[in-house]
């Protein structure tokens, strides 16, 4: 086989395969050099704001399984926090990091909420599952944010039911000790439906 025949072969068998092989060379360009995250947090944010990730308690409210009390968590001071403490309240737990792009654009739809409900009744943990070594890191984004929502850290290890393969994932526990929705991924809570929610748990 000559070497003319060879060439016209290979280029039959990567021909079709050029836009794909392009498609791979750009995402891999782009997770490493950090654009990808950024290119998806600007989508999510503009999704976000269409209405397409709003939080949609009913569609979560179907089991309701016992929450865990049983470990301790760290606020950004370094004081302990035994989360029996919250028995008897409403709790909204989410765990996100600085690194979560999806984490960062839901988090001023939680500052919102958090503005919006009664503290007495319903306690936020905003668990950070940021290394500890970068326990500045977490400190200095919560700061530049102007956040004021309780972050915390967690103190040795998690319950099973916390231990999430991805983030941000939120869950919320009622009065009674009973996980009434648990939400993966980023979502807009920010909206009448999830404050009605909240405050008829505290009933």
């Amino acid at each position: 086989m000559n070497k003319s025949i060879k060439i016209q072969r290979l280029k039959a068998f990567f021909g079709p395969l050029k836009p794909w092989l392009a498609g791979i060379a750009l995402l891999l360009i782009l997770r490493y050099t950090g654009m990808l995250a950024g290119i998806s947090f600007l989508t999510q944010s503009a999704l976000m704001k269409t209405g397409a990730m709003d939080f949609d308690p009913v569609q979560t409210e179907r089991s309701a399984p016992a929450f865990d009390y049983n470990f301790t968590i760290k606020d950004l001071k370094g004081n302990l926090v035994d989360v029996n403490e919250f028995k008897g309240k409403v709790i909204f737990i989410n765990l996100w990091a600085t690194w979560c792009g999806p984490c960062r654009v839901e988090m001023p739809s939680i500052q919102r909420l958090y503005d919006a409900v009664d503290h007495d009744k319903i306690v936020f943990i905003m668990l950070s599952l940021d290394a500890e070594e970068h326990h500045k890191k977490v400190t200095r984004y919560i700061e530049d944010e102007q956040h004021t929502f309780p972050v915390y850290t967690p103190h040795k290890s998690l319950p099973r039911q916390l231990r999430v393969p991805s983030i941000p994932t939120t869950f919320i526990i009622d009065k009674e000790g009973r996980i009434k929705s648990k939400e993966v991924g980023a979502a807009n809570y920010d909206t009448k439906e999830i404050r009605e929610f909240l405050n008829n748990l505290t009933k």
